[in-house]
């Protein structure tokens, strides 16, 4: 595989391709076998009963981190789970700080994978079930788009890396929108299962003041520039007045 910085260009033989379709499914078949074979685990899953499925997940740890990569990357692929729940899960079984190093990074994981998928394997599959204009208006915003999504609750982030896949949004710019999206989001959303916030704001009452909040301080950023530039663009103009003034005199 040929690598480009913010692009992934493959090979002819597509073995690449293979490699990623084959990582891909088997994480997404492996859910519902895991499931199967512990199915007080599913139950517990669909009730958000978190108590059960730490004492049945805590005996091993190893198991317990690939059973929530596992479910992190169904999240990414369908968002059938609520993300507040698989962060919950995550501090329940390996604490506050590891639980949300964890969701973080398995969900970059997870969106990059998804993102590869439907950009090289997908693609013609579910280019149609979308229309141009909104996949256009995702191709105009690129890291823009990634990022303030990733912070916004009632964007899906299935529906995220989907669009980004189907975009022509730069690899770079959705993986840097997605490590800083998800990593404002996911700190905000793991102090309620840490206890610092109370649990009577939801993951979108929290979303939509982490929103409000990035965007007022880039809408401010952003006027702060464009006077910082209006008064370099008067002062330049006043020293030319300044300068021909002096020419006139000294003629």
């Amino acid at each position: 595989m040929k690598i480009k910085w913010g692009k992934l260009i493959f090979t002819e033989d597509h073995k690449i391709k293979r490699g990623i379709l084959v990582v891909g499914l088997l994480l997404l078949l492996l859910f519902p076998i895991l499931l199967l074979v512990n199915r007080d685990v599913f139950n517990a899953l669909l009730d958000g009963d978190t108590e059960t499925i730490r004492a049945t997940l805590a005996g091993n740890s190893l198991y317990a981190y690939f059973f929530m990569m596992v479910v992190m990357t169904v999240q990414n692929s369908f968002t059938i789970i609520p993300l507040i729940l698989v962060i919950t899960l995550n501090i329940a079984l390996f604490g506050a700080v590891n639980g949300f190093l964890w969701s973080w990074l398995t969900s970059i994981l997870a969106g990059v994978l998804v993102f590869i998928c439907v950009r090289f394997l997908f693609r013609s599959m579910l280019i149609h079930r979308f229309s141009p204009e909104l996949i256009k208006k995702v191709e105009e915003n690129g890291f823009t788009y990634v990022f303030q999504a990733r912070i916004f609750p009632f964007v899906p982030t299935s529906l995220i890396n989907i669009l980004a896949g189907l975009s022509s949004v730069r690899f770079k710019h959705f993986l840097l929108g997605t490590i800083a999206g998800n990593f404002l989001f996911f700190i905000f959303l793991s102090l309620i299962p840490a206890g610092i916030l109370t649990a009577n704001l939801n993951e979108y009452e929290i979303g939509m003041l982490l929103f409000l909040g990035i965007t007022i301080f880039i809408g401010l950023r952003r006027i702060f520039i464009k006077k910082k530039s209006f008064n370099l663009k008067e002062n330049n103009h006043l020293e030319k007045e300044d300068g021909h003034s002096e020419k006139r005199k000294t003629n």
